[in-house]
């Protein structure tokens, strides 16, 4: 699940070119890093601030969020960028407490470019009940120096939408 921090944005620059904060070596150096820092830095109890700026580092410019929900029975995708994202979530995070961790994961990667299916389950507190777990399907490649995440679309289980086996 996604965020926001306003970037300045030249079409066509390479993704580096757009970040006003340097990345956390840890967090772009490989697949494991970036996926750790994907969960870390939403997570939270509440009243502590996310961390949206560290982020920011993370993604390309113009990456996409896309949440999935249902509404009368129909797939519905609510597209965001990071800034909206984290306008839309912030309050929600940090109002009642968000922590979300991976339970498993399943990652194909082809040279330069992965794709990583990451279920998760996400509680108000650290230690508290599930309240819910789902899906998230995210795309990453290699620069030669560091991974990105290019974009990352999101799904919640539901009764008619079970966690896959290989996802269990």
């Amino acid at each position: 699940m996604r965020y926001g921090l306003a970037l300045a944005l030249v079409l066509g620059a390479p993704p580096a070119a757009a970040q006003s904060l340097a990345a956390r070596p840890e967090d772009v150096a490989t697949i494991d890093g970036v996926i750790k820092a994907f969960y870390d830095v939403i997570s939270g109890p509440a009243g502590q601030p996310r961390q949206w700026q560290r982020d920011s580092t993370l993604y390309i410019p113009r990456v996409q969020f896309v949440a999935m929900s249902v509404e009368n029975g129909k797939p519905v995708p609510a597209v965001m960028d990071h800034g909206q994202f984290a306008r839309a979530y912030n309050s929600a995070f940090v109002d009642r407490g968000f922590f979300e961790r991976e339970t498993k994961r399943v990652t194909k990667r082809f040279g330069n470019i992965a794709h990583v299916f990451s279920a998760y389950e996400y509680r108000a507190t650290e230690q508290g009940p599930v309240q819910g777990r789902g899906v998230n399907s995210i795309q990453l490649y290699w620069d030669g120096t560091r991974w990105w995440i290019a974009s990352a679309t999101w799904d919640d289980e539901r009764p008619d939408n079970p966690i896959p086996a290989e996802l269990r």
